[in-house]
């Protein structure tokens, strides 16, 4: 699920990055994840996944769901090759993302930025394989480091991670099949912390139950870590060229617009 959810929202963000490009892979990559949410509908009976990961293990896989998964793998894997090769090859996409918004090994260093925001600035750091859980623990990859620190590096990050998570998912399904079921039975009390690794960077939740109910729950998105390297991403940049910096932060967040257009405004000018 972890590795659909990687796929799905890079190509969103692929699409997006090549649209402000004059590029026609946008409505490919739209139409690519719109089969691996479709994919993962019929394996697990909710597009986005929610609430198929419970308190005790898997909550819900239905019959077939690695086969259809692998056929829709067969569907995107090789027109997707196709859409990194027209990236590469077309002029007014490497103008618009080469040397755009660039983030300095410096900067990453100093705000912890995970993720294609790290990787893309020569920060090699990937959860799983330094603090490995299942079923990472029994896999084998690459972590993709660039060192330009642009909007390409960043494409470039998003594009092997694609091609990691679909290898992944090929060689995966007998480790996934030994996830446990979710099991009804309560923890009475008790309180732990895990770090898991999303398509954006790593996340961070601690959960404290007190009389088999949840007490206090605390999610920790590292987008709101990484809203600085934003205005350092789109300093000195034009104005057009903001819509492709500000891929480093998800904005899953309410007033994100607004907190933009103040970082934006302080860029260009409060800064002269």
């Amino acid at each position: 699920m972890a590795e659909l959810e990687r796929i799905a929202n890079h190509l969103g963000d692929i699409g997006a990055i090549c649209n402000d490009g004059r590029s026609p892979s946008f409505t490919l990559t739209a139409h690519f994840r719109e089969r691996v949410l479709a994919a993962a509908d019929r394996a697990f009976g909710h597009r986005l996944m929610m609430d198929r990961i419970v308190p005790g293990g898997v909550g819900r896989c239905r019959p077939g769901a690695a086969r259809g998964l692998q056929v829709m793998l067969d569907e995107i894997e090789k027109p997707f090759a196709e859409i990194v090769r027209l990236y590469d090859d077309t002029p007014s996409l490497q103008d618009r993302t080469c040397a755009t918004g660039i983030v300095g090994k410096f900067m990453v260093d100093r705000w912890a930025a995970g993720g294609h925001v790290g990787r893309a600035s020569g920060r090699n750091f990937d959860l799983p394989p330094r603090f490995p859980y299942a079923p990472y623990d029994d896999a084998s990859f690459a972590v993709p480091v660039f060192t330009a620190g642009d909007v390409d590096a960043r494409v470039w990050v998003r594009i092997r991670e694609v091609e990691q998570s679909i290898a992944l998912l090929r060689i995966g399904w007998a480790i996934c099949r030994r996830g446990r079921r979710a099991s009804r039975s309560g923890m009475a009390r008790g309180e732990g912390v895990a770090m898991t690794e999303a398509f954006p960077r790593r996340r961070v939740i601690s959960v404290r139950i007190e009389g088999g109910r949840i007490a206090r729950a605390h999610a920790r998105d590292a987008s709101w870590f990484q809203w600085p390297l934003l205005e350092a991403a789109i300093e000195g940049n034009i104005v057009a060229d903001f819509p492709l910096c500000k891929q480093i932060v998800q904005l899953f967040v309410f007033g994100a617009r607004s907190l933009m257009r103040t970082l934006l405004l302080r860029s260009l000018f409060l800064r002269r």
